[in-house]
């Protein structure tokens, strides 16, 4: 097992914990498990830029596990890569140690008999050779948000999902601290507008890019807000290295706007919870 503490690197490469290979018939990339090996390391760096506030990350037999510290369940979560190998009671103990509620990921289809099953998650994948870069909007500028933005970036993100403030707040805080997590503000004359956000890892599935948070308030929507934000951090992430980013859509809408800029939808996820 492998756990990291207060601290620790945000970022980190490391093998497959399991032999979750990554390669299909002839070599191919097997496009499925490339999106769910750079999903879950996502995750796992979302373990990490929280040490501080209770963070962890561990890689158990079968299974990548984090949690954030918050008691919210959708954020806490392991991500199975072999059910066959997964030790249900130690996964229950390492989150018991952390007192915080938990689910699991496992690929769409395959049998796992433990929990509720709550949803299938979608996930979709770009290449950064499909990437389309999206011009630019008359009057909105997009940038990179920092800490003194946090007030901007939340009443955002509120305007956008809902959700209770003192959550929202403990989540975003610490993305915009990070230097593993780009951040976006945009701004319609001058008006905060939109938001999202890029986590980089660079594990199993090499420099990726998770893409999340896209949000725009009421009165600015059907202008191209989102589609600018997501174009302006996808550029920046494959200009910095990345060569594949991931994303998971809530509805056919956000589909739709993803596949603009080039994602395509791969094999999902199934989400578990009840299981302590």
């Amino acid at each position: 097992m492998t756990t990291t503490s207060p601290g620790a690197a945000e970022r980190r490469t490391a093998t497959p914990p399991d032999g979750d290979g990554l390669l299909g018939p002839l070599g191919a990339p097997d496009r499925d498990a490339l999106a769910r090996a750079a999903h879950a390391e996502t995750w796992q760096v979302h373990g990490r830029v929280r040490g501080d506030e209770g963070g962890a990350v561990a890689d158990l037999p079968g299974i990548r596990l984090m949690a954030s510290g918050l008691g919210h369940p959708q954020w806490n979560n392991g991500d199975v890569t072999d059910p066959d190998r997964v030790d249900l009671g130690g996964v229950r103990d390492w989150y018991a140690r952390r007192g915080v509620p938990w689910g699991v990921r496992v690929p769409a289809g395959a049998a796992w008999p433990h929990g509720r099953h709550l949803f299938r998650k979608r996930l979709m994948l770009l290449d950064a050779g499909a990437l389309v870069r999206q011009p630019p909007v008359d009057g909105l500028r997009v940038r990179r948000a920092t800490a003194a933005d946090l007030d901007a970036v939340l009443a955002v993100d509120l305007a956008a999902f809902g959700g209770d403030a003192a959550a929202s707040r403990a989540w975003l805080s610490p993305l915009l601290r990070s230097t593993a997590v780009t951040v976006a503000l945009a701004e319609q004359d001058g008006v905060p507008a939109g938001t999202a956000y890029v986590v980089r890892s660079d594990g199993a599935a090499g420099p990726a890019a998770g893409l999340g948070g896209v949000g725009v308030v009421p009165a600015a929507r059907r202008r191209g807000v989102a589609t600018a934000v997501v174009s302006w951090l996808l550029a920046g992430a494959v200009d910095a290295g990345a060569r594949v980013a991931h994303t998971e859509p809530d509805s056919d809408g956000a589909a739709r706007l993803y596949a603009r800029s080039g994602f395509t939808e791969v094999g999902g996820l199934d989400v578990y919870v009840d299981l302590a």
